[in-house]
């Protein structure tokens, strides 16, 4: 028996890693191949039986997980940063799940047959969509930016927000299921075990943090092993109190002033991406099919009510008083797939209910997979030409990322910025992030190859990257991400290999690739010659002023960078030789351009003034010496 369970969790193992790279490699939700791989595993194939399998402990693992996935989202709920992404995220997180709630409370308990209090916590398991969902649609679809930038941050706002109103209509159920006990003095005691110790556990966990109690190499370790031991203390204080400690001690991490979370969410996030996708297959395969089936047309009447109904609904009411046009509104109704976040929660109450003997509990899990399933397949199918058809596409993406927020960039930064070239800047140095921040230029601040990239880092109309770091080990791996992201002909890289040892070389495949700006351009070039007064200029090439003529201007120690062409951006990565007119060249201009330049104007001023005085000349009339004066 030992040995099969092993057996089993290292296949479950290799099967969500690669679930995920299915997901991955084709562009879309990993929840996909996930669903798809737990439903042949368990109903399908009978190869994987998670209660027969795991017994008792089957509880226990779905309880911890459930409980680092809802911490890991409540860290990303910061209150202050809600207001800065616009007011229809605000709209939607707020009012509009409120909307989405009633009209689905209300569709199921007249469909399903469902008391109130089910219909209730149906309602707030199926308002949450995930980033992981939404990102992968969104890059596969590319819509406009603003519409992107919606979906993604209400996606990520909404996870814990639906989260935490489950768990609370899960708390009323569960003390109104126990007969013996009084329904409001035993749910205040669990709202006030619940929300007390996740405020005071948050609190300190805080101050540990920002007094660097625990060294550097156990902070992240340490946040784990504190919230599961809050977790399972709150439960034998409460019982079913753990999970909402452990939302409001995220929430109240995620808020406190003056410490750096960002390491811990990056930990938590690789973890969870683990987790969720062990967790998922286990629940799909956990999945009684004829359940699902026997849904009817009662359930298919409840999809078309979440995707037809409380959707659009939501999206048109909070739109009101905002800047969207009618086909963003028509498109934002269309896209709010349900996730993985869903699906593990109800799976993990839905067991807990069955314990307490709620009826319609064995209803539950059934309901939200066949809305999970519709959303995300039909969604998915769909949402690109519904985008083309609705023109809400963003096109070819000619923005660029940049990572290295160093003076050249930024000064790059801001000349293309003025040119509506969309750029975004990536680095780990918070000062290069907070100078990039004051000249309004759009950042992020972190390892851009992260997971935490991956779902807060804004991709849209963004379809190179150049890397312009300093960071040697680190250049490497953001080359290679991105080269699969964005594609290898859409990354470029300086050649920073000058000087380095034998034993530091990298691939021949990537060092050629290393031609940005010209094979002989390195980071610590452009910083010399930034650090020496060098300047980033725009310049017209047309018939009156050629190429030629910008050379015989500026000379040949000028390095083109970038121009642009009919709205397109082209970068340079070897000699610029012959330029057409017609461009907006820009480039970067060293010191001794600059006085060449200024010789260059000074002669040309002073031949301009030689011809003016010569036509002057010869164009007075000449006096007879007879006439007198």
């Amino acid at each position: 028996m030992v040995e099969q369970i092993t057996a089993m969790l290292g296949l479950l193992g290799v099967l969500s890693l690669f679930c995920q790279w299915i997901g991955w490699k084709l562009r879309l939700p990993a929840i996909l191949p996930l669903l798809i791989c737990g439903l042949l595993m368990g109903p399908g194939l009978n190869i994987l039986d998670p209660d027969a399998i795991f017994g008792d402990l089957l509880f226990p693992i779905i309880s911890l997980g459930v409980a680092v996935i809802l911490f890991e989202g409540a860290l990303t709920l910061n209150f202050k940063e809600i207001k800065g992404h616009g007011r229809m995220v605000t709209n939607l997180v707020t009012l509009g799940t409120l909307i989405t709630w009633a009209c689905i409370t209300t569709a199921t308990h007249f469909l399903m047959d469902f008391k109130w209090e089910m219909s209730l916590l149906f309602g707030a398991l199926v308002v949450v969509t995930g980033p992981t969902v939404i990102v992968p649609m969104l890059r596969s679809i590319r819509p406009k930016s603003e519409l992107a930038s919606i979906l993604r941050w209400e996606g990520i706002v909404i996870d814990p927000i639906g989260a935490l109103l489950a768990v609370l209509v899960f708390e009323y159920i569960a003390v109104a299921a126990d007969p013996t006990v009084h329904v409001l003095h035993a749910l205040g005691y669990m709202l006030g075990i619940g929300v007390g110790l996740g405020a005071l556990t948050g609190y300190l966990m805080g101050l540990i943090i920002k007094k660097h109690l625990l060294p550097h190499y156990l902070k992240n370790a340490g946040v784990l092993t504190i919230m599961l031991g809050v977790f399972v203390v709150s439960n034998l204080i409460q019982e079913e109190s753990g999970l909402l400690t452990v939302t409001v001690m995220g929430i109240v991490l995620a808020n406190m002033r003056g410490i750096d979370i960002s390491d811990i969410i990056e930990f938590k996030e690789t973890l969870t991406v683990l987790l969720i996708s062990v967790l998922f297959i286990i629940l799909a395969a956990r999945l009684d099919s004829d359940a699902l089936l026997n849904l009817g047309w009662q359930g298919l009447a409840l999809l078309a009510v979440v995707m037809f109904i409380a959707r659009p609904l939501s999206v048109w009411t909070c739109g009101i008083g905002t800047t969207l046009r009618r086909n963003d509104k028509w498109f934002l109704s269309w896209m709010a797939p349900r996730g993985i976040v869903a699906a593990a929660v109800s799976s993990l109450f839905a067991i807990k209910l069955e314990i307490l003997g709620v009826p319609g509990a064995e209803l539950i899990v059934p309901l939200v997979f066949l809305i999970i399933i519709g959303t995300v397949v039909v969604q998915s199918l769909t949402a690109g030409a519904w985008a083309k058809y609705l023109n809400v596409s963003a096109g070819s993406s000619q923005g660029l990322l940049i990572f290295g927020a160093s003076v050249f960039s930024r000064e790059l930064a801001k000349v293309l910025k003025s040119k509506n070239i969309k750029v975004t800047l990536a680095d780990n140095n918070w000062d290069n992030i907070r100078l990039a921040r004051m000249d309004n230029i759009p950042v992020y601040f972190g390892n851009p190859t992260s997971e935490h990239a991956s779902n807060f880092l804004d991709m849209t109309g963004i379809g190179r990257l150049l890397v312009v770091s300093p960071y040697r080990q680190l250049n490497p791996l953001v080359s290679f991400h991105y080269q699969d992201l964005l594609g290898k002909s859409k990354v470029y890289g300086l050649n920073n290999n000058e000087g380095t040892s034998a034993r530091h070389q990298m691939s021949e495949s990537y060092l050629a690739r290393l031609c940005l700006f010209g094979e002989s351009v390195s980071y610590a070039k452009l910083a010399s010659l930034m650090s020496k007064g060098a300047l980033i200029k725009s310049t017209n090439i047309t018939d009156s002023f050629s190429f030629d003529n910008f050379l015989a201007r500026y000379g040949e120690s000028a390095m083109p960078l970038v121009y642009i062409k009919a709205g397109k951006l082209n970068i340079f990565t070897g000699s610029a030789d012959k330029l057409a007119s017609g461009i907006e060249l820009i480039s970067l201009l060293p010191i001794e351009a600059q006085q060449l330049a200024k010789e260059h104007s000074l002669l040309l001023a002073s031949k301009a003034a030689e011809q003016l005085a010569l036509e002057t000349s010869e164009s007075e009339p000449a006096l007879d010496d007879n006439v007198k004066v």
